[in-house]
């Protein structure tokens, strides 16, 4: 089975859900099916019938979460020394050559990935294309819109 890279920030988020879902709402599933099951006729009974589906939604998500973190390679990427090299999890800010324009970006595992707070899965093109390089070095990264050259600014272990 393979591993797939996580930062130790994604795996913790991901446990802290996973034990809102176990420990709160399970059980509030739980009673809420019991109370519905009070009622009666579970033919016509909506509130049953609504708290099985949130179950077996809430259900599906615990087992994703457990998979994900079982296939997990959790990476802290703040205890391995800094030595300039973009690698997994660190976070990089570039500057495309052409406008100066400067973004940060932070590497993550492909589930982490979110673009509004500037985290690029490792799969992602621009990901693929600074991995291993190092500060200073100017990366060329295939675009939508073209090859764009981007510098490599800095590079910190956060």
């Amino acid at each position: 089975m393979m591993k797939y890279p996580m930062t130790k920030q994604g795996a913790e988020a991901l446990e802290v859900e996973l034990k809102h879902l176990k420990t709160e709402l399970r059980p509030q599933i739980t009673q809420a099916i019991a109370e519905a099951r009070e009622l009666g006729d579970l033919k016509e009974n909506a509130e049953y019938h609504a708290a099985r589906e949130q179950q077996g939604m809430v259900e599906a998500r615990i087992r994703d979460i457990e998979g994900r973190l079982s296939n997990a390679q959790v990476i802290d990427v703040t205890t391995i020394a800094p030595t300039g090299k973009v690698i997994f999890g660190t976070t990089v800010t570039i500057a495309n050559v052409d406008t100066d324009e400067e973004v940060i970006y932070q590497i993550v595992g492909d589930d982490e990935a979110d673009i509004k707070q500037r985290k690029i899965s490792v799969s992602s093109p621009i990901a693929r294309a600074l991995i291993g390089k190092e500060e200073g070095e100017i990366v060329a990264v295939k675009t939508p819109g073209g090859v764009v050259e981007y510098e490599i600014v800095e590079v910190t272990h956060k």
